[in-house]
């Protein structure tokens, strides 16, 4: 048998040799399971690749928001814009705009009303599906554009 080391104290019972043994066995055990934990390549890819899609998922949820805001942001200033364009325009050519305006939507609405004689059954119903499809979807469908408006800035800005 080996001896104990110098800083353990030996057992002075049958009892307490058994609890030492028993205490060792369970350090054993537990370095055993750390040691099993550490070389099970397979486990650690499955616990790095869900960290990895948590991380991606909130990062993905904060890009959301701020595409929201910056979506908001641009449209407010768009609007803003237009106005500011609208009130520095003379009175002769806000009335001259109008008038093509009006004419334009008369136009759109012959054309329309055109579509639906001539159009066939069925494509007409797609058309009117597509557009009822773009009017609920009309945050998301402004918010790709915010994104991409907002991307192409920069872009934009990288290159010059």
């Amino acid at each position: 048998m080996t001896q104990p080391p110098h800083d353990e104290p030996t057992a002075a019972s049958t009892e307490e040799l058994r609890e030492q043994v028993e205490q060792t066995r369970e350090e054993l055990g537990e370095t055993v399971e750390a040691i099993a934990a550490k070389t099970d390549v397979r486990a650690r890819a499955h616990e790095k690749a869900a960290e990895a899609k948590e991380q991606a998922a909130a990062k993905a949820g904060e890009l959301k928001e701020q595409v929201a805001l910056k979506a908001g942001e641009l449209k407010a200033k768009g609007a803003d814009l237009a106005h500011q364009a609208q009130d520095r325009l003379p009175d002769p050519v806000k009335e001259k705009a109008a008038q093509a305006a009006e004419q334009s939507r008369a136009k759109a609405a012959q054309a329309g009303q055109l579509w639906q004689e001539k159009a066939p059954e069925p494509v007409r119903h797609k058309t009117a599906q597509g557009a009822q499809l773009a009017r609920d979807n009309r945050n998301l469908l402004l918010a790709a554009a915010g994104v991409a408006v907002v991307l192409w800035l920069a872009c934009r800005h990288r290159k010059g």
